[in-house]
């Protein structure tokens, strides 16, 4: 089981994030990360179809032999993560809890504000997460869906980004949050512009970060790989250019070994 791959799989590049803080805290394991670019996005998707893809890029993991897995999409950790629980044998680790864990512990006004995509903020898995922490705690939540184009596009930093994010996050700064979850794995690429708009006092929830320290904790339970050297490899299934050039942006590295792929449950 230790020399085992890790797998995780997101809707398209927006995972790469939690991909790049996993490489950092554990260098020596291989990884398999399947980015399901054909049908991306999954935000503005119903909840069945959501958890039809999941299943499906689970599916196609597993059958890689992996000793876990991460499930580095908001929507996807949203409305499917029970059921990929109830269907595979191994530890299954989805964004949403650790995120919503770390807002309860930071929060000191008892008012946390989440950001998200629409299917994310539709589902309110943060806000019961959050609740179940600390039912005290007031959320607040709102779509963002020119977000991940903007991450996408490299424009993050431009001032179009600076515009739509005054526009996204009035209503949270003025119900009063003084801690905002990252609902998203593209929107770390806006911390940026995100704490240029909210000021000094609006903490962030970064909830890659703290589901790669899970996954780091997970580890413990299903061995780690102490001997291994290291290796990413990259599924997705359409063309891979646009992912290599995207993905390049978002991990800080040229994108090695991408591999096209169908996923299909019933294939091995």
């Amino acid at each position: 089981m230790p020399e085992r791959a890790i797998g995780l799989f997101d809707s398209g590049v927006g995972g790469l994030t939690l991909l790049k803080e996993v490489i950092r805290l554990l260098p020596q394991e291989e990884l398999l990360y399947v980015g399901d670019t054909a049908r991306v996005p999954y935000g503005t998707k119903s909840p069945e179809t959501v958890r039809r893809y999941a299943v499906e890029s689970a599916s196609f993991l597993v059958r890689q032999g992996v000793k876990m897995l991460v499930v580095a999409c908001n929507t996807a950790s949203a409305v499917a993560i029970d059921e990929l629980a109830s269907q595979f044998k191994i530890p299954v680790i989805g964004v949403i809890e650790p995120g919503s864990r770390r807002a309860a512990a930071l929060t000191i006004n008892r008012k946390v504000g989440v950001i998200g995509t629409e299917g994310t903020v539709k589902s309110g898995a943060y806000a019961r997460a959050i609740k179940r922490e600390n039912p005290a705690i007031e959320v607040v939540s709102t779509a963002c869906p020119l977000f991940v184009p903007l991450a996408e596009e490299g424009w993050a930093d431009h001032q179009i980004a600076y515009i739509a994010a005054g526009e996204y996050l009035a209503p949270l700064i003025d119900a009063g949050i003084d801690t905002l979850v990252l609902g998203c794995t593209h929107y770390p690429l806006l911390k940026k512009t995100l704490h240029a708009v909210l000021g000094e006092k609006i903490q962030l929830v970064d909830s890659a970060e703290e589901t790669a320290k899970v996954v780091v904790e997970t580890l413990l339970c299903v061995g780690a790989n102490r001997s291994g050297k290291g290796s990413v490899h990259f599924f997705v299934t359409d063309v891979p250019d646009r992912f290599k050039r995207v993905g390049s942006a978002f991990l800080g590295q040229n994108l090695q070994s991408v591999s096209q792929v169908i996923l299909n449950p019933h294939n091995p």
